[in-house]
């Protein structure tokens, strides 16, 4: 399959020979060609979304998301101790208050750790569906409505997922998705924002280009309902990003075709278990994620498959996506003062108790699943994790 190649050459050379880089105004220079608009329309027929809007990234749009759901200032907000940190800092630079909560073994925010982190000063829910598959929504949007408290979405890797039929990123107010180039499509760095409240989505674009309400083709003479910031996308990222996007069905069949196929053969190494999804059906197909007995076991496991040449994601000791690394949030290390350091952690960051999620966490590796392979190559490589894991797995009584 052909990544990249000729359809963004053509989107990224209309951006160019018009020189009109700027996704808004400039209607006659720009000769019809909107690629950030494109992109938005691309986003909402495939998830279905009444309304989309590109920004700079996948944390940018966690922001927007944030603020146009009326998340800020002393809000506790219950987050993830497993996923990339970007969401985290969104909570905090938005002068909310992160409250951790459980994960299981589905890799997300489960209903009842969401239950068990409630306070009287709970305000909403950033629940992150990680590595390209749904939480459990019908028994967290439960919790939400009889809680009373504000869901929004973090879909960075999970665009292409769908829980019931339903893409992530439409259950709660908002839902945020990333196009950064580590994503099941991408537009180098991007992101995008989704909602189906007419509402949400007015702030979302004013408050991402400076407050503008973008009424009129005279950009300095617009109203601003709102104060904002910049979290604008160029053209030049949209015009990738699209061509992306009109890829993506090809691009997810592909991927979970080559993870069933390397699923079913590595199912016959005993003591080996798989990430249990709410709705399999709904999965991007963007990991295989699998679970040795015990936290020692997949340590050791992991070691191994990268002395054998093969690269498997063991995060509970990755810098990034895992709590037990982040110092630098425990400690609240900033160069300015946020709301946190004035009104106070609502948890100790450095000592939680959340044994679910260790369990979890220790347990689990991810395979990244690459749309090329060929299927010689995706034999080579459950014949050498077979031959590791199994021997790992033969030293555990």
């Amino acid at each position: 399959m052909d990544l990249f190649g000729a359809e963004e050459r053509k989107e990224v050379n209309d951006v160019l020979e018009t020189g009109c880089l700027f996704r808004y105004n400039h209607d006659a220079m720009r000769q019809g060609h909107w690629k950030a608009r494109d992109l938005e329309a691309e986003v909402r027929a495939f998830t279905g979304a009444a309304h989309a809007h590109a920004v700079s990234s996948g944390s940018t749009a966690v922001a927007a998301v944030m603020a146009a759901s009326g998340l800020g200032f002393g809000d506790e907000i219950i987050v993830p101790p497993f996923t990339y940190i970007a969401p985290i800092e969104g909570v905090l630079l938005g002068g909310g208050l992160p409250v951790f909560a459980e994960v299981d073994d589905n890799l997300c925010l489960t209903a009842e750790g969401i239950e068990q982190a409630i306070t009287p000063n709970t305000k909403g829910v950033l629940l992150v569906h990680m590595c390209g598959a749904a939480a459990d929504m019908d028994a967290i949007m439960e919790v939400c409505k009889r809680r009373n408290l504000t869901l929004i979405e973090d879909a960075g890797q999970a665009l292409g997922a769908f829980y019931k039929g339903k893409s992530v990123g439409l259950f709660g107010k908002a839902g945020a998705y990333s196009f950064d180039f580590f994503k099941i499509v991408t537009a180098g760095e991007g992101g995008l924002c989704v909602t189906n409240e007419k509402e949400i989505y007015d702030h979302i674009q004013q408050f991402s280009d400076h407050g503008h309400d973008h009424i009129g083709d005279n950009r300095g003479m617009e109203q601003h309902p709102i104060l904002g910031t910049n979290f604008r996308m160029s053209e030049l990222h949209a015009a990738v990003g699209l061509a992306q996007m009109r890829k993506i069905d090809r691009i997810r069949n592909a991927k979970r075709a080559n993870k069933a196929y390397i699923k079913s053969r590595l199912s016959a190494i005993e003591g080996l278990s798989f990430r249990p999804m709410p709705d399999a059906e709904g999965d991007s197909g963007t990991f295989l994620n699998f679970f040795m007995p015990d936290q020692p076991l997949a340590e050791k496991a992991a070691h191994e498959l990268g002395n054998a040449g093969v690269g498997v994601n063991y995060w509970f000791t990755n810098q990034y996506h895992f709590i037990n690394q982040w110092a630098h949030l425990k400690a609240l290390k900033s160069p300015f003062k946020m709301a946190i350091h004035q009104l106070g952690a609502p948890q100790d960051y450095a000592n939680l108790h959340l044994p679910q999620t260790q369990h979890s966490i220790g347990r689990l590796m991810s395979l990244g699943i690459k749309v090329t392979w060929s299927e010689k190559e995706m034999d080579e490589l459950c014949a050498t994790m077979t031959r590791v894991l199994s021997s790992v797995l033969a030293g555990h009584a």
